[in-house]
């Protein structure tokens, strides 16, 4: 039963180092379009075009998918590592 609770192990570590990978990633997108939300915010303000009015909402669209897309992956990492600390409370009970 151990060696499941360690393969168990293994394949959570790996899914959370790669979740914490793609958070990372997702960090820097999501700064850049915050920087390119603003400019087209700037944008429609100046020229007050249809054009630049709908860059500007469809720059908040993108921008909002991404913030969600954060929230996923932070909802993710807490399950993971909750799991990750159930399964090594397992694994330590077993051992003594």
């Amino acid at each position: 039963m151990s060696f499941l609770i360690e393969r168990r192990l293994r394949l959570v570590g790996r899914r959370l180092a790669s979740l914490r990978e793609e958070l990372t990633i997702t960090d820097e997108q999501l700064g850049h379009l915050a920087d390119l939300t603003d400019d087209s915010r700037i944008r429609a303000m100046v020229s007050e075009t249809p054009l630049a009015d709908e860059e500007h909402r469809e720059a908040e669209r993108t921008s909002s998918a991404m913030a969600r897309h954060r929230v996923d992956l932070v909802e993710t990492l807490a399950r993971l590592e909750a799991e990750q600390d159930e399964l090594l409370d397992k694994l330590s009970a077993r051992r003594r």
